[in-house]
């Protein structure tokens, strides 16, 4: 009994000092944060650092809302960007396990109209080209002229961007791809496309990304958000997490700003699932987690060879005219959606109007970090984002 209770007290001694230890280096960090925080180029943003245990550390800094004299916090939510893409990753695998689809069906197969590239009409594009980005789909001028919508008509001092159309202008997925892609579209052109066969080279693309999610709703009959809801987002607990403004709690959403002044009118994703998702650092810490535990063989969502298959390097040096080896590359291969760079980090970056966004994780040390930010990067807010960065990789093995 006496060693029971002396190793007892033993672990609550370690325990005790590793966490004085831990909230030492917790409060070193937020300091740290705060100073470049203090420059002032990013009216707000997010961090976390997590392994697949759970979160080491996650804080908000700065303003969700100025005028309103709002903190952002690690509960604020805000669109993501381009991280958005790895949910199409993740539930394109889940429906490959439920049987519905095969990630090299050809997309014809699934689809209500017919895609091919013109270049090479008898060249069948796959599931997996789209999410590997060599389908050879291209992202055209349409994309971004009728792809961004603004949440309300009348935006008072808000900047509305040239290209945002007005709620009126919004149409579904299914016609925003149709209208592109589909010869009988209205925004069909045969460059919408590559002079290259479909499988042969890298050329990122949004308008792929948003045909992949479609594919979803097509072979599963259900909805891409309600899909994602019930087979991610739900079994992880993601509870501040949606596709649109009203599957979320507005009241939390942090203003997207041009500068340290000029608030940008709310807007929404044609082709969301490209770009779309609104999360909290809180939440995309508890995907992130489960994404280092599914490469550790522990995950939750996917079953272990799906894990594999959204992981494992899918493209070589043929894929591409030139790769870059930055540390935190997302380009350099590919898995399902997933980015990989040269140096084993894992995940996706990601931009749009008043949003910047990375989330990667080390495949060595299996922790990884996440940056939200609530405005858009010029020069010195750039060079502060990298340096929030920097300052996460610091620190993340001293937590």
């Amino acid at each position: 009994m006496k060693k029971i209770i002396t190793t007892l007290i033993l672990n609550i001694l370690v325990s005790t000092v590793y966490c004085q230890t831990n909230d030492s280096t917790s409060i070193k960090l937020t300091v740290e944060l705060e100073k470049i925080y203090s420059r002032k180029h990013i009216n707000g943003f997010s961090v976390a650092i997590v392994n697949q245990d759970g979160t080491l550390y996650k804080k908000g800094f700065g303003y969700s809302n100025i005028k309103a004299n709002k903190k952002y916090t690690n509960n604020t939510i805000q669109n993501i960007a381009s991280i958005s893409k790895t949910i199409i990753g993740i539930a394109l695998l889940k429906a490959q396990e439920l049987g519905k689809l095969n990630l090299d069906d050809p997309i014809n197969k699934h689809l209500l109209f017919n895609v091919s590239n013109p270049y090479f009409p008898d060249e069948q594009i796959t599931i997996r080209q789209l999410a590997t980005h060599t389908s050879s789909i291209k992202d055209p001028s349409r994309y971004e002229k009728n792809g961004y919508i603004l949440k309300e008509k009348e935006n008072k001092e808000a900047k509305v961007n040239s290209n945002f159309r007005l709620p009126d202008e919004k149409i579904i997925l299914d016609d925003f791809l149709k209208n592109i892609l589909s010869k009988e579209g209205k925004w069909y052109k045969k460059n919408n496309f590559l002079k290259t066969r479909p499988g042969a080279v890298f050329e990122y693309s949004n308008v792929a990304a948003g045909l992949a999610a479609l594919l979803i709703e097509k072979a599963t009959n259900q909805s891409f958000n309600e899909f994602t809801n019930e087979h991610i987002f739900k079994p992880i607990e993601m509870s501040s997490t949606g596709w649109s403004f009203n599957e979320v709690d507005f009241s939390k959403h942090s203003k997207l700003y041009l500068n340290n002044e000029t608030e940008i009118a709310f807007y929404k994703l044609v082709n969301y699932p490209d770009g779309g998702l609104i999360t909290s650092s809180t939440d995309l810490g508890k995907y992130l987690t489960e994404l280092i535990a599914g490469y550790s063989g522990n995950g939750k969502i996917l079953n272990n060879n799906s894990y594999k298959e959204l992981f494992k390097p899918q493209l070589t040096d043929i894929n591409y005219t030139e790769r870059n080896e930055n540390i935190y590359n997302d380009e350099y291969n590919m898995g399902v959606f997933m980015g990989i760079s040269a140096h084993g980090q894992i995940g996706h970056t990601g931009g749009d109007p008043g949003v910047a966004t990375h989330m990667f994780f080390n495949s060595e040390t299996k922790i990884g970090k996440l940056l939200i930010v609530n405005t858009d990067l010029r020069k010195e807010g750039i060079k502060e984002f990298i340096d929030i960065w920097n300052k996460l990789e610091e620190y993340e093995t001293k937590l």
